[in-house]
């Protein structure tokens, strides 16, 4: 059974006096592992991650050590069916970036910017708000150790991110393809009623 590192997707924010805007948006693609099947040890100074896909049949493994201190206990994470969603808090609020995301200034392959969620450190005021309304907390995990509690509720997995069209987007090109038919439908009912006048001024002259 093989064990390999999975991909490391990061962004962050930066502010000196607002903690909530103070953090690192981490992603580990992990794909088809169930809660069951993972763990997760957060510490202050990084992480250590291991989780199994019986469907891939493959071991993920993963331990980062933090560039600074981040504080667990008011991180948050969201589990999808494709991976897991970290938004953890930096401990020291500071209006600079993190020049990069481990410790250890050697680059590695599997840790990557995610440029869908990447702003400049100079743009954040008018970047738009994130939503991390399917976040949860991490107090429910014992020992830090394993998914437990109410850490996975309210996951709608529908949301599963990626190169997927927003869901309002999707709506929208849902909703003309829908109006099409009926726009159609009126043209020719439109056609039909003068049809049906110029017959009945005939039948009168």
């Amino acid at each position: 059974m093989s064990q390999v590192t999975p991909e490391v997707l990061w962004a962050q924010r930066s502010s000196s006096t607002d903690p909530e805007k103070n953090f690192i948006y981490l992603t580990i693609s992990v794909p088809d592992i169930p809660k069951s099947n993972l763990k997760l040890d957060l510490q202050p100074t990084g992480l250590t991650f291991t989780g199994h896909s019986d469907t891939l049949k493959k071991t993920y493994h993963l331990d980062l050590t933090f560039y600074a201190e981040i504080d667990p206990a008011e991180s948050k994470i969201h589990h999808t069916a494709r991976n897991v969603e970290l938004k953890l808090r930096k401990k020291e609020l500071k209006e600079e970036y993190w020049p990069r995301l481990l410790k250890d200034p050697k680059k590695v392959q599997f840790v990557k910017t995610d440029f869908d969620k990447w702003v400049d450190e100079d743009e954040q005021n008018e970047a738009p708000e994130d939503d991390f309304s399917q976040f949860g907390g991490m107090g429910g995990m014992p020992g830090m150790g394993g998914m437990g509690g109410g850490d996975f509720s309210g996951i709608d997995f529908s949301k599963l991110g990626g190169g997927d069209v927003p869901a309002g987007e999707d709506d929208d090109d849902e909703s003309d393809d829908d109006d099409m038919p009926a726009l159609e439908g009126d043209e020719e009912s439109k056609e039909g009623e003068a049809k049906v006048e110029k017959d009945t001024s005939k039948a009168t002259a």
